[in-house]
């Protein structure tokens, strides 16, 4: 199984951005489709971005798209999550989560297998 540790998150003012990397050990990176995730206080867990294998497909949520992009380098056996123009409504705890589905239909938290411990993103108004 992999352990994955996310970094990166803190206190952002609206419109700033914000680059979160998760890094994983163990079993082969690159088996996996990656992906982030978000939860806010009281809030289920949402679906951000997913990426595939090699990174040749990614995929976002519609409140997401165009402002985050997801990348991985499965050398470094890291995945990213940049945020650019963020919102209040971003703020959250965000997850990262490793898979074995395929990334065009992993938009759902029963893809993934392991999961992060967490990173905090506040965005303030």
């Amino acid at each position: 199984q992999v352990q994955l540790v996310e970094s990166g998150g803190g206190l952002v003012q609206a419109g700033g951005s914000l680059r979160l990397s998760c890094a994983a050990s163990g079993r082969t990176f690159s088996s996996y489709v990656m992906g982030w995730f978000r939860q806010a206080p009281g809030k289920e867990r949402e679906f951000v971005a997913t990426i595939s294998r090699i990174g040749g497909g990614t995929y976002y949520a519609d409140s997401v798209k165009g402002r985050f992009t997801i990348s991985r380098d499965n050398a470094k056996n890291t995945v990213y999550l940049q945020m650019n123009s963020l919102k209040p409504e971003d703020t959250a705890v965000y997850y990262c989560a490793a898979g074995f589905g395929v990334a065009a239909q992993a938009m759902g938290v029963e893809s993934y297998a392991s999961w992060g411990q967490g990173t905090q993103v506040t965005v303030s108004s």
